[in-house]
This record gives structure tokens, sequence and C-alpha cells, in this order.
């Protein structure tokens, strides 16, 4: 047997999804929906299982030189990376898409977020190494970064399309599911290997598990993903330019404000997102003496109530509206960042005080985050517009984010975390009332 013939290619993957497609008949808008929370599920997971090693185990294995303290610094701002290579990894997936299909963009985004969750399960440290495991770290994390930017399959974008007009919050809510799912089993994982292990033993090779779990997680996702991609109600709706990927210099020239917009309008929620994932992480881990698998499952259970919240932010927006929705949970969010970081001072009751109540409003505001201002794209340019809108966002909204909040927090005091918070939820109340008024403007 070749080498080629070996190997499972694009092709193979695609027909055999078809096949299980043509088996089991049409899919319908509740599978597309499984197919959906599956794939963000595994991206987030992905997400996640790194945010967590970026404050137990990097700043320590890579950066140790550093301190406690500049070390996570040092973390924080290699995990940025992949927020800032993510917009190139979408320019770059879309021309694959464009040329070769949709199945094949998908399968070497995915192939190459696989390979760069992977590798980092191999890392060796800088007692190994020395600077050259940074080196690493920070290759893999971009690798990582131009995945996700093409890890954007437009299934949320068939979904909304699917969705009737009295249920568009409800459907727009179902992909960011896949978030707090993903914290939930990244967060189970680590204190499970927290609780079993000693501590040289998970620094030394505990630890590099969950990145194995990741990579196995991402096969399953592929298959699910590709099984939606192929069908022909998806490949109807690219044909019809619904899910056409144009080139990212077009939907720029043609929606380029409203990409601004559409990246500005999430902005507090999704700094909201590592102010309750992330940061609350480093701060318990290096300022009290609450043990990290304890405050793990801490974050767990606020995960749990952001299910919930989710889900009710799909009836609340269907019932008052996506953008009224996001406007009040951006104010409940200003108010949050006025009291709630010192809460993490508060011991064990504080801590889980800060998270549920966090949880509750990054869930109302989360759950309707991609759906407010992409509406409003060009059916032509929806699919790279949408890409390139949730690129940017993330970039603003989350990549600096566990940085900024940790140097505030250390130099001034915590409270001073809830400045970017804030900034956040203003510009979503800014970038909402602009979105307003061009609807206004339009003739």
């Amino acid at each position: 047997m070749s080498a080629h013939s070996a190997t499972p290619s694009s092709e193979t993957l695609e027909r055999d999804a078809a096949a299980v497609t043509a088996r089991h008949g049409k899919v319908d808008a509740g599978e597309i929906a499984i197919g959906v929370i599956i794939g963000r599920t595994s991206e987030f997971f992905d997400f996640f299982v790194y945010a967590i090693a970026s404050v137990l185990v990097f700043p320590r294995l890579v950066f140790p030189y550093a301190g406690a303290l500049g070390g996570t610094l040092l973390s924080f701002a290699v995990f940025a990376l992949a927020f800032i290579a993510r917009p190139f990894g979408t320019a770059l997936f879309i021309a694959i898409d464009r040329r070769f299909g949709r199945g094949t963009k998908l399968t070497a985004a995915l192939l190459l977020l696989g390979i760069s969750t992977v590798a980092v399960a191999f890392l060796p440290g800088y007692a190994q190494i020395g600077a050259w495991s940074a080196v690493l770290l920070a290759l893999f994390r971009i690798g990582q970064g131009l995945a996700l930017g093409g890890a954007w399959d437009g299934m949320p974008s068939l979904l909304a399309l699917s969705a009737p007009p009295n249920r568009r919050g409800w459907y727009a809510m179902i992909p960011q599911l896949g978030a707090p799912i993903g914290l939930i089993v990244a967060s189970a994982l680590f204190a499970y290997f927290l609780d079993v292990l000693s501590a040289d033993d998970f620094l030394d090779w505990g630890w590099r598990y969950p990145f194995f779990v990741a990579f196995a997680i991402n096969v399953v996702a592929l298959f699910a993903r590709l099984r939606i991609v192929v069908t022909p109600a998806f490949q109807m709706l690219f044909a019809t330019t619904e899910l056409r990927p144009t080139p990212v210099r077009q939907a720029i020239r043609e929606e380029g404000w409203k990409i601004v917009i559409g990246a500005f309008a999430p902005l507090a929620s999704f700094a909201m997102f590592h102010m309750v994932t992330v940061f609350p992480l480093s701060w318990v881990f290096l300022f009290t003496r609450e043990p990290p698998g304890r405050f793990l499952m801490i974050e767990l259970l606020g995960a749990l109530v952001g299910v919930a919240a989710i889900l009710g932010s799909g009836m609340l927006a269907d019932r008052y509206g996506r953008r009224a929705l996001l406007a009040a949970t951006a104010a409940g969010i200003a108010a949050f960042s006025g009291f709630a970081p010192h809460l993490l001072d508060g011991g064990p009751a504080g801590e889980a005080m800060f998270m549920i109540s966090g949880f509750l409003l990054l869930g109302l505001s989360f759950g309707q985050a991609s759906g407010a201002v992409a509406s409003s794209f060009s059916p032509a340019n929806r699919y790279t517009a949408s890409a390139l809108t949730s690129d940017l966002a993330w970039l603003f909204g989350a990549g600096f984010a566990p940085l900024a909040a940790l140097v505030l927090s250390t130099r001034f005091d915590l409270i001073a975390s809830g400045a970017y918070l804030l900034s956040g939820a203003l510009a979503t109340l800014v970038a909402l009332w602009l979105n307003r008024e061009a609807r206004r403007a339009k003739p």
C-alpha cells in the first residue's frame, strides 16, 4: 500500500460523511444544531485546556526564571498570540475554501488545530531546552490561532438561516453553548489530575493528558462537522451565495463598517468571558491559598449556570429583541465591574458568588453575542464577514483580557481590573447605538 493511499484525505473523509448522510436521510435543523454544538465544544475545549495550563503549568515549566507573577504574565502574552493570528488564519483558509472546497478547508484547519494542540503535550520545559521552550510554545499557539480562524465552517450561519422569524434568538444561542460545555470538561479533567497526582507528577506529565484528549475530540468533531458540510441543503445554500466564501478584501470593502460595529458590539460579553474564566483562576492561584483544583470545581459550577443563562438568552431575545438584551446585559456587566472583582478575595464563598453572578451575566450576553449585527451583512458576504467579525471581536475583547486584568490588579488593586471590563461594556453600548443609527439611516 502506498503512503498516499494509506493517509486519510479530505476527499475520503467527505465521502465517508456523505455516505453516512445518504443512509440516514436528510439532515434537519436539529441535527445541524448538534453538529454546531459538537464543533464549538471541541474548539472551546482546546481553548480552555490551553488557558488553564497557561496559569497552572507554563509559568513554572516554560518561564521559571521570571517568578510566579512574571511567568504568568509572560504566559498570558503567549496566550494572546492566537487571537492576533486568527484573522490571518481566516484569510488563509478562506482562500483554500474558494479554491479547494469547504471540506478541504475544514479538514486542514482542524488537522492544524489538532497538531498544534497535541504538540503542546510534548513540550519540553526550560530546564531541558532553555528559551527554545518559549519559542516552541509561541509557535504552537500561533498554529492554534491560524487553525481557529480556518475552523469557521458557516454552520452557525446555516442554523440562523434555518430559524423561523420568531425563534432567531433561540437559534442564535445554540452555537454559544459550546463555550461552557468546553469549560466544564476541561475544568473537570484538570481538577481530576490535580486531585489524584502529586504536584511534581502533575507538573511533569499529568497536565499533558488533557491535550491528548483535545486531539481525540477534534477527530470526532471533524467527522460530525463534515457530515453537515456535505449535505445537499448546505451545498445548495453555498451555491446560492448565502454562505459563499467571498474574498477577504471584498468583504472588508463592502461590509467594512458593519464588520467594525459587529466586532465591538459583543465586546462586553467577550471581555467578561475571560474575567470569569482565565483571570480569576490566575488571581486565586497566585494570591490566595485556595487549592486550584477546588477553584476549578467552582468554575465548573459557574459554567453550569452559564449553560442555563445561554438557554435563557434565547427565550429573552425572542421576546425582547437581541439588541435590547445585549444592551441590558452590557449595563449589568458595567455594574458588575464596579464591585465584583473584590469578591475574589472573599474566600470560597466570595469566589463562588463572583463566578455564579459572572456566569449568569456572561451567559445572557454571550448567548446573543454572535447574532445581533451579523444578520445585517449582505447574503453574498455573510460567510466571510461573519468570520472576520468573530476574529476581531475575540482579538479586541478577549485576546489581552487576562494580561490586562492581571497587570491592572497587581499594580493598583483588584477593582482596577473592572476598568477593562467597563471599557468593554461601554464599547458594546456605543456599537449598538451606532448600529441602530445606521439602520435608521438606510433608505
